[in-house]
Order: structure tokens, then C-alpha cells, then sequence
């Protein structure tokens, strides 16, 4: 009821548990479900049950609902100074936040989803975060030949340079939310300093080195409207337009590019991409329809472009006034 008005055709849940998964399932079977969704297990029922459960369900446009991986947390957030950074907070010495595994434990949870086929959804936000589950991936990889394991590094707001070339030769993906840096832009150079602000939400670096990258909100962590991070991407500016010509202006992306972030970058970053995420002949009749053409609209009102319908596999699920 709140996603439908906003444009959305689709959501990827994170970190489900075995009920939520029941609940999905019978409203599936109900015919109630009107969302596409792709579903990521918590790690704890993905080790326990999961992994030695067999192959995942494979992603299609054909359905409402598919379990396809499993959400790992790599590390904290940068707020808290939980991001696990390869040197120390700026704003303090000393500390350069939390891993919530160890390597060994880490390597073993995503060898385990590379080798039964689970997607991997890895919160990573601080550099060493980032590297770490880089080098879980590689390691996999090599035991794992022939593998698209298309690994989705969350969040990955703090990227040494270095490793951006990695995320290539990996094949991971770059699953950013720009809203995330206009939120952050007033207190990120206190925390990692000025030498590290060239990795710091660096979507224009991820996507001119060829890095997949695909768009969300985070939600309920930040407001899911596709708009604010169409908004966000476009100006890295808040809703007053601040800074002025926005927060490390080199990394706006043009409106193109964001929107493929929002739907083929979102779809090819779960698996869809045969199906869903682009207008053309024989994929879904996925559809956000804005009342105005974007194009034309004015930045500062991009952000509260409203909704005309949301139309999900030809049918309106959505219509404005009804």
C-alpha cells in the first residue's frame, strides 16, 4: 500500500527469516502478493537449514516471490563507527570499527553460498569491509569454477580505490543507495578524512570502470522513493539544494544512468535481467509512470515527482485518484 504509490514495481528484501518466508509464500498462493520480490535469507536460518538444503529458486519474472540468497553483514555502519576501515577514524584515533566475522568464517559462509548457488548479499560499508568480502569472493571462486555467484556488496560507501578494478575481475556488484550520501554528506569528511573522500560513495568511479551498479533506498533506513534517489544521484545535494553544485560533484550521475541503476541494474542484480528491468519485446510489462516527463522537470523538483500508475506484469496495480 505505501510501495505501489511510489513507482515501485518491486522490492529486494533483506535478511528474511523462515516465517517471513511462510507469510510471502501463502500470500502468493492467495493471489495477494502485487510486488515483485526478491528474497535474501538471514544468514542464521541460511546456516542452519539452507546451505545444505540444495539449489535456490531460480528468479523469474513469471512469479511474485522467489528466495534466490542469503544477506551477510560484513561490518557496522559509518555512523556509529562500526564501518570496518583499513586505517583509523579520522575522528578517532585508534578505532577502525567492527568485523562482524572473522575471515575464516566469513570465507566459509560465502564458499558454502558460491558452491550451492545462493546469491550473496554482503553489507560492506567501510574499506577493509569491502576488501574483505572481495577476498572471500576470489577465494570462492577458485574453488567454485565456472561460477556467476554475481556477488552484491551493499552499501560499499567506503571504497579504497584499489579495489574498484577488483569488483571487475570478480564479477560483484556495486548495490549503492544515493540517498545514503546526501543523509551522510554533513559528517563523512569528520569521520574518514579528506584523503579517503575519493572513495566515498563513488558511483560515477564504480560505474566508468564498467562495475555493475544498482540502486535502491534502503528503506526503512531512509524514505523509499525512487524519486529522492533519482533526486540524490543527479544533484548530491539535499532537499535546500546544498551544498551548492553538490557534495563531490564528479560522482553525479546523468538521469539515464540513474534510472538504469533503479530498474535493469536493480534486475540484473537479481537475477532478472532476462525478464524484467527494460521496456522490450517479450520482457514484463514493469512500469513506473510519472505524471510529468523528467526530462524536462526542473532538479529541484525532481525529488517530489509524483506517480501517475505503477503497472506490474501489464497490470495497473496502482492509479493516482483511484
Amino acid at each position: 500500500a505505501r510501495a505501489l504509490p511510489l513507482g515501485l514495481t518491486g522490492v529486494h528484501e533483506m535478511g528474511i527469516a523462515m516465517e517471513t518466508d511462510a507469510v510471502l509464500r501463502a500470500l502468493v498462493d492467495a493471489g495477494e502478493l502485487q510486488l515483485r520480490i526478491t528474497g535474501y535469507a538471514d544468514a542464521d536460518w541460511f546456516s542452519k537449514t539452507l546451505a545444505g538444503r540444495g539449489e535456490p529458486e531460480l528468479p523469474g519474472c513469471d512469479r511474485r516471490y522467489a528466495l534466490v540468497g542469503v544477506k551477510l553483514y560484513v561490518d557496522g555502519a559509518l555512523g556509529s563507527r562500526g564501518a570496518a576501515l583499513l586505517a583509523p577514524y579520522s575522528d578517532r584515533p585508534g578505532h577502525q570499527g567492527i568485523f562482524q566475522h572473522s575471515q575464516a568464517q566469513l570465507d566459509a559462509l560465502v564458499l558454502a553460498a558460491v558452491r550451492g548457488g545462493w546469491q550473496v548479499a554482503a553489507h560492506a560499508i567501510g574499506d577493509a569491509g569491502i576488501r574483505s568480502v572481495l577476498d572471500s569472493l576470489a577465494a570462492a571462486k577458485k574453488q567454485v569454477h565456472g561460477a556467476d555467484p554475481r556477488l552484491r556488496v551493499e552499501h560499499a560507501q567506503i571504497v579504497d580505490l584499489a579495489d574498484i578494478p577488483r569488483f571487475v575481475r570478480l564479477g560483484a556488484i556495486a548495490s549503492m543507495q544515493p540517498t545514503h550520501a546526501t543523509s551522510d554528506m554533513p559528517w563523512v569528511p569528520a569521520r574518514i578524512g579528506a584523503a579517503r573522500l575519493p572513495g566515498a560513495y563513488a558511483w560515477r568511479r564504480f560505474l566508468d570502470a564498467g562495475v555493475p551498479l544498482a540502486f535502491g533506498s534502503d528503506f526503512p533506513v531512509e524514505q523509499p522513493a525512487p524519486s529522492l534517489g533519482l533526486y540524490a544521484a543527479l544533484t548530491r545535494q539535499d532537499l535546500q539544494g546544498q551544498p551548492p553544485g553538490g557534495w563531490l560533484p564528479d560522482q553525479k550521475l546523468t538521469l539515464w544512468e540513474a534510472v538504469a541503476g533503479f530498474t535493469s541494474g536493480a534486475a540484473f542484480a537479481g537475477r532478472q535481467e532476462a525478464g524484467c528491468g527494460m521496456l522490450a519485446p517479450g520482457m514484463a510489462a514493469d512500469l513506473s509512470c510519472f505524471l510529468n516527463d523528467l526530462r524536462l522537470l526542473p532538479l529541484a523538483a525532481l525529488a517530489s515527482a509524483p506517480v501517475r500508475a505503477t503497472v506490474i506484469a501489464g497490470r495497473v496495480a496502482w492509479e493516482a485518484g483511484v
